[in-house]
């Protein structure tokens, strides 16, 4: 389950749903936003911030707008991954951002990946081949 984007928000795009949300799962289409399915956490903190209350429960979808849910999806099926190269020039990122660098991170060499998960103390000192000090 997620969340929906409903009727009142169509040519609206107020957006305050946007900088609430912690995942970034919250796409523009041309007319509205879009949560996407496969990102939302369920967290529920866009919700009471839309000025319009456009945002639902996929489960709490009034019944003139239950077309949206399947409106929601398919916008996401047309468009793939956003992670993706797009399908589709309908859509754009909301926020702007780019992907997490690597540099500062662990090496994933094997050799260096065994050091990092010894143990502290003697029960260490035999996984590094040593014997511990007494």
């Amino acid at each position: 389950m997620t969340y929906i984007i409903a009727e009142p928000c169509v040519d609206l795009l107020d957006k305050a749903c946007i900088e609430e949300c912690p995942v970034d799962c919250i796409y523009e289409g041309n007319r509205m936003l879009y949560i996407h399915p496969d990102e939302c956490v369920d967290c529920g903190a866009c919700e009471p911030v839309c000025p319009v209350e456009a945002i639902f429960y996929e489960d709490d979808v009034p019944e003139q707008w239950k077309d949206y849910t399947g409106a929601n999806y398919e916008f996401f099926e047309d468009l793939g991954s956003p992670a993706a190269p797009p399908r589709s020039a309908s859509w754009r990122r909301t926020r702007r951002s780019s992907p997490p660098s690597r540099r500062g991170r662990p090496s994933t060499e094997p050799g260096l990946l065994r050091a990092a998960r010894l143990s502290v103390g003697p029960a260490g000192a035999r996984q590094a081949g040593r014997r511990p000090a007494r």
